[in-house]
């Protein structure tokens, strides 16, 4: 399996590409996908949870019990009830976010698709949001996957980021570009 951008390389990396690969083996890699998506929005919403896994005082047995109930509570299926075990057992829960995240990339590629990260100054509409991803996919020759965000202080235009590329086409950047030529 390839992987772009190294992501292999690093540990979250390594526990995603193996976690990838179990899914793979068992045919459930979507199923997976959907918990670890659940997983990581539990994560961003609660700052119980969020503390609970990087708090490094926390034993193993109660890190893992920890999981267990999340697991239960969150009806995640046994294969990421067994990664979550071997995490809290590891003390690597302070990594599952960047682990999320890392599986994420390593499925879409698998599906041949990539994600574009894009921040705008107001919310997209849903019309907005196809137009770009026909462009982007023209552009990229794969399908786009598109995260939106919204920022204000770009004041207008797009942000654009797919893997380490960027389009910044905001008003922010063209009025800090004019005020720096203008500088001399």
């Amino acid at each position: 399996m390839e992987n772009s951008g190294g992501i292999t390389a690093s540990l979250q990396g390594r526990y995603a590409s193996a976690l990838f690969d179990l899914a793979s083996e068992q045919g459930s890699v979507a199923v997976v996908e959907g918990d670890l998506v659940n997983l990581g929005e539990a994560i961003s919403v609660s700052t119980d949870l969020a503390g609970l896994i990087r708090n490094p005082r926390i034993t193993r047995e109660a890190a893992g019990q920890a999981m267990d109930n999340i697991t239960k509570l969150l009806k995640l299926s046994p294969l990421t009830k067994n990664f979550l075990g071997v995490l809290a057992a590891n003390r690597r829960l302070a990594a599952l976010p960047l682990i999320v995240s890392a599986f994420a990339s390593i499925a879409a590629a698998q599906r041949g698709e990539v994600t574009a990260e894009v921040t705008s100054a107001h919310a997209l509409s849903a019309a907005q949001l196809t137009a770009l991803s026909a462009k982007l996919k023209a552009r990229e020759g794969k399908d786009v996957k598109i995260t939106a965000s919204v920022d204000p202080a770009i004041l207008g235009g797009l942000v654009v980021r797919i893997g380490s590329k960027q389009i910044d086409s905001s008003i922010r950047t063209r009025l800090n570009s004019l005020a720096h030529a203008m500088k001399g």
